[in-house]
């Protein structure tokens, strides 16, 4: 969390804000009644996590989170008003990611490349981290700080702020649809030897075959009786997740080049 204290909480700007995004910025003053140095709004988040993280997000109430710190359920409220105000902290939290030093030379298709790879790994690590409803746009400053890591690889682009935050969009959504997938995927994993084949579809191509007639499905048919609906052949593309980045990287390439063309 940021360290708003050269802002003032009590300003108009910050009265529509929502509880969790003044608190991630500091600009809510800590509690001053009840025993003192005991608590703190990062324990109870890192508290939240640690259970989401270990039970997923239908098991987090503010009665575990107390009882895991040793406090009662009320005691919490004096630091977090409400459940979506700590939903809030913790997906800050979760954004709370290294950014790598700037590098000139870099290319920055590579760039991208980790910037989108480091979002997968926040569903990876955090299972829980899409299962909260996106409210708003980004106000926190982790989430912000994503936003600002994109915006510097595109920093010499020859785009309006528009067009660059077009492309922000595309590439986050992208990382959250990768993401979604790779965290399904680690978790069926963890439950068994032969839980990857059903994942891909490859333990259920037999049967697939068996069912999916020409007449009914005529595009689909060739594709899985050729293998690659399910796996069975040889992918000469590569990773599907990385393929389709490469693709959304060259559009963003060849949008610029006929930008540059027409004199825009």
């Amino acid at each position: 969390m940021s360290d708003g204290n050269s802002m003032d909480p009590n300003h108009e700007v910050f009265k529509s804000f929502p509880g969790g995004v003044t608190l991630s910025w500091g600009l809510v003053k800590k509690p001053t009644r009840g025993p003192k140095g005991e608590l703190s709004i990062a324990q109870i988040v890192q508290t939240a996590i640690e259970i989401a993280d270990r039970e997923g997000l239908a098991a987090l109430s503010m009665g575990k989170i107390a009882k895991s710190l040793g406090f009662t359920t009320m005691s919490l409220y004096r630091y977090v008003s409400s459940k979506n105000d700590l939903l809030l902290l913790m997906q800050d939290a979760a954004c709370d990611i290294p950014v790598p030093e700037e590098q000139a030379e870099r290319d920055w298709r590579e760039e991208m490349r980790e910037f989108v790879r480091a979002c997968v790994g926040i569903f990876r690590e955090h299972p829980w981290y899409s299962d909260i409803t996106i409210r708003n746009v980004p106000l926190t400053p982790n989430t912000l700080r994503l936003i600002d890591w994109t915006l510097r690889i595109m920093r010499d682009f020859p785009l309006s702020d528009y067009e660059k935050m077009s492309f922000v969009l595309l590439l986050n959504s992208y990382a959250r649809a990768c993401g979604l997938i790779e965290r399904d995927k680690d978790v069926i994993i963890k439950e068994g030897d032969d839980s990857l084949e059903a994942f891909s579809g490859l333990a259920y191509s037999a049967g697939l075959k068996a069912l999916v007639k020409q007449a009914d499905y005529p595009h689909l048919y060739p594709v899985l009786m050729g293998g690659a609906y399910t796996g069975e052949a040889d992918n000469p593309i590569g990773d599907d997740l990385a393929f389709g980045l490469e693709r959304i990287l060259d559009g963003m390439e060849q949008y610029m080049e006929t930008k540059k063309a027409l004199g825009e």
